[in-house]
């Protein structure tokens, strides 16, 4: 897919509107559904393909897995440094 730039404006209520074009390449209609993430100040949202919450949050579980509970204090303690 060839990239797209555009900009979008948050309303009063907090709601975004997605332009047009962009729309229309990822085939989004009304009461599809998006995921977002957000990591520092980035922020990506990414179409949702009748997904469970379960294969949504697939990615967090393994993630859990590599942590291992004696490794929490530490993470967190560096964490909160940040």
């Amino acid at each position: 897919m060839a990239e797209t730039i555009d900009i979008g404006i948050i309303s009063s209520r907090g709601q975004i509107a997605i332009p047009i074009e962009i729309r229309e390449k990822m085939h989004l209609k009304e009461g599809g559904k998006v995921i977002f993430f957000l990591e520092g100040d980035a922020l990506l949202i990414k179409k949702v393909e009748n997904l469970s919450w379960k294969d949504i949050t697939k990615p967090l579980r393994e993630a859990k897995k590599k942590i291992k509970e004696e490794d929490v204090p530490e993470l967190v303690h560096k964490l909160r440094k940040r």
